[in-house]
């Protein structure tokens, strides 16, 4: 187990970071703080011991991954729950500057494989090969969602590359 100030530390160093993985796939702030803290309860009684600061960060990316969909599956949220109001991700909608709206609002539309590659490469800055290891998938399949993901996009959004040269 864990001594407080490390829980502490690792709150204060990656707590924005788990918060935004799990709006990306809750869009709900108060299930968000509910995983939260179900995220930082493991990382005090069951985290293994890491090998570095990104081994730890990919560690709680993780696992905020694997609790937001346990939560999306259980019997709770598909029959008890069904909808609750977006009202944090339509309150960040709503505060982005109007170039980024847009986009905000279509990436949070993609369906869930292609948001959370597109989430963790492009607003958590990993790479494909790291993507790869925190999903546990093959990196020729995250290469797969980025660009589908990226497709999905531009369709989305419009090209405004071929805008811009008409």
């Amino acid at each position: 187990m864990r001594s407080e100030e490390d829980v502490t530390n690792a709150i204060n160093l990656y707590g924005d970071m788990v918060k935004r993985v799990c709006m990306v796939y809750l869009k709900n702030q108060s299930d968000t703080e509910d995983i939260f803290q179900q995220v930082f309860i493991k990382y005090a009684t069951r985290s293994p011991q890491f090998e570095s600061s990104e081994h730890e960060k990919a560690w709680l990316i993780r696992v905020a991954i694997n609790e937001c969909k346990d939560f999306l599956k259980s019997f709770y949220k598909r029959k008890i729950f069904p909808t609750r109001p977006n009202t944090l991700i339509n309150q960040q909608i709503t505060n982005s500057p109007d170039e980024y709206r847009g986009v905000l609002e279509a990436v949070l539309a993609l369906p869930n494989k292609y948001r959370e590659v597109i989430y963790l490469f492009y607003y958590e800055d990993y790479t494909a090969v790291e993507i790869a290891e925190i999903l546990d998938k093959n990196v020729n399949t995250i290469y797969t969602r980025l660009a589908r993901g990226r497709d999905l996009l531009k369709t989305e959004l419009g090209d405004e590359s071929n805008e811009q040269k008409n």
